[in-house]
Formats: C-alpha cells, sequence, structure tokens
C-alpha cells in the first residue's frame, strides 16, 4: 500500500530517525556508506566495487573507502571471485543483516509517531 506524506511529514520522519540512530550506540554512517548497504541488502548479488562504483555514480577508491569502515564494523565482507581474482565480491554479513533490520523497525516506529 502506498504511503502519502508531506514534504514536511517525511522530513519529521528523516528528524526523528537519524536522532534515534545518533543517540543510540549503533555505528554512525554516512549517507554513502548507507547506501551501499542498503543496496547491497536490498539489491540480489552479486555486488563488486566496479559495480557500487558505477551504481553510486563515485570512483572505486571511494567504495573501496566506504566497505574497509563497513567491513571493520562487520556489516559486509570483502572476498575474491574465484572465477576472475581481479573481482572483488561483496558479501553480507548477520551483523549487517541485524543492523537494517533495528533500521527498518526504527523507521516503523518514527512512521507511527506521525500519525
Amino acid at each position: 500500500m502506498p504511503v502519502e506524506l508531506t514534504a514536511s511529514q517525511a522530513l519529521g520522519l528523516m528528524h526523528g530517525l537519524t536522532l534515534e540512530q545518533v543517540r543510540l550506540e549503533n555505528p554512525d554512517l554516512t549517507l554513502r556508506q548507507m547506501a551501499i548497504l542498503l543496496h547491497v541488502y536490498l539489491v540480489p548479488p552479486p555486488h563488486t566495487v566496479r559495480g557500487l562504483a558505477a551504481t553510486l555514480n563515485v570512483s572505486k577508491p571511494v567504495i573501496t573507502r566506504a566497505l574497509d569502515t563497513m567491513g571493520a564494523m562487520k556489516l559486509v565482507d570483502r572476498v575474491r571471485d574465484e572465477r576472475d581474482r581481479r573481482n572483488v565480491i561483496i558479501k553480507r554479513t548477520v551483523a549487517g543483516a541485524l543492523y537494517l533490520e533495528k533500521l527498518g523497525d526504527l523507521i516503523i516506529d518514527q512512521a507511527h509517531k506521525l500519525d
């Protein structure tokens, strides 16, 4: 079912969500990191550094830096593609899935506060 929000309500939802994210002890992700994480978990794999760079319209080093940070947080993992050793495949992790599940719950909670 489609959700209809005014621009002010949508911004209020985002405001509440970002406040809760900062208040919790969850890792703070940049918008770029969040875009990568959501893409890896919501779009069917495989995901490569090259593919993510093309999708986000940024350079491969930008993706690599973001993946370094998210890898340290255990939100994603990287492995060499056994078929083509030049490619790096980005893998989902249990910690990343749990992070996004909690984020989804926060979004729902914030949406309910709009009523």
